[in-house]
């Protein structure tokens, strides 16, 4: 087992990888990711799906079948996804077990062209959960304005959320009151409350590059001083917003009914400068009672060279303020700053669904032709 990802996981952080596939599955390689690195749980997107469905041969059976009996595309889609997350959820079974339901986690999303229709989000939210039909599943809902009374709507049926696209302050609390309310819905329609799991995915490295672009823009010596700097901050902030919210009394009152924490999630930890170390977004956002989630790249760098320090967001609030008052001081707007990666978040995360419904759309195709998927294509990563 890697020392660095072990002690990580000692330090109260829940390492969950950012990848799945049908390959890592069947081949143990997933399994053995849950044995020798300490990974508690699996997020993944329709990228990710894309990808797996492209490269081997592991999907070709089941295509050939969906093909055979001319399954619609986005029927397709949910099987084949829907198939890959219920496996995952069994592999964690121990884990979810193990740490009384609070990892062994696997999520996935409903479509992100539903990110501005609440109705649309909250019903196929609650097939997707009828669907998968494991207790360890997420499903995930972005954190756009619509996305808040769906994100509600779950946990008031229910439905354990990955709530996904969280960048500015503002919107996180948002997120932390609709938790609350759907858990206030839930114990009214009679749900157990302690069965109910809630995460809140906050993205780190898309911050840094939105905000260094501004940075270099001003060119300033005093705002080429702050370059890598805002989205740790950002994390920190976050942090402190969590344990406020979660030490008040609303909280406490569901918490004596059986209540859990939605614990925050750091998300997008892959970093994309290369003048910053790579583990950057792991060493310095840990804290227990969180979740980081990464890209396997950044996992295997972390075992490799990665430092523990010990708690790094406790205590820190002061320090995180002052480096968004010098952001704003040298001509930064922060409030632009979190619309821009809003917006192109789901526009990022629409895109790459298009793609998904394009490789499908093709493997059905050729398997029609007696032919294997085609040749895989590279394609972003819309949680990174």
């Amino acid at each position: 087992m890697s020392d660095r990802l072990k002690g990580l996981a000692d330090e109260g952080v829940s390492i969950w990888l950012d990848d799945l596939s049908r390959e890592r599955i069947k081949t143990g390689n997933l399994e053995g990711l849950i044995k020798d690195s300490s990974v508690v749980g699996v997020t993944t997107n329709p990228t990710i799906f894309a990808s797996a469905l492209s490269n081997g041969a592991a999907y070709d059976d089941q295509v050939r079948e969906l093909a055979s009996r001319d399954t619609a595309v986005a029927d397709a889609i949910k099987t084949l996804t829907s198939d890959d997350v219920r496996n995952a959820c069994d592999l964690f079974k121990g884990v979810y077990d193990s740490t009384n339901g609070v990892d062994g986690r696997v999520s996935i999303e409903v479509e992100p062209g539903l990110a501005m229709d609440t109705e649309g989000t909250s019903a196929q939210a609650a097939d997707l959960w009828k669907i998968v039909d494991r207790p360890n599943v997420l499903i995930k809902i972005p954190a756009t304005k619509p996305g808040l009374p769906a994100i509600a709507n779950a946990i008031g049926e229910g439905i354990s959320v990955n709530v996904t696209l969280i960048f500015s302050l503002e919107r996180y609390r948002a997120v932390m009151d609709a938790y609350l309310s759907g858990l206030e819905q839930a114990s009214a329609n009679g749900h157990d409350l302690s069965g109910i799991h809630s995460v809140a995915s906050f993205f780190i490295s898309r911050v840094d590059s939105e905000v260094d672009k501004r940075l270099d823009a001003i060119g300033s010596d005093e705002a080429l001083a702050l370059k890598g700097k805002a989205a740790i901050a950002n994390g920190r902030l976050a942090y402190a917003a969590y344990e406020e919210v979660f030490a008040g009394e609303r909280f406490a009152a569901l918490e004596a009914k059986g209540a859990n924490r939605q614990r925050p999630l750091w998300a997008s930890t892959g970093v994309k400068n290369p003048d910053l170390p790579d583990t950057l977004y792991v060493t310095e956002l840990v804290v227990a009672g969180t979740v980081n989630t990464m890209p396997e790249k950044t996992m295997q760098a972390f075992a490799d060279h990665g430092e523990l320090n010990g708690d790094r967001v406790s205590g820190t609030e002061e320090e995180a303020t002052q480096v968004f008052d010098q952001l704003e001081a040298v001509g930064v707007d922060l409030d632009d700053v979190w619309e821009v990666l809003e917006s192109e978040g789901v526009d990022k995360f629409d895109k790459s669904w298009g793609e998904l419904v394009d490789t499908v759309q093709t493997a059905l195709d050729d398997a029609k032709k007696g032919k294997a998927p085609g040749e895989s294509t590279d394609v972003d990563d819309p949680n990174n």
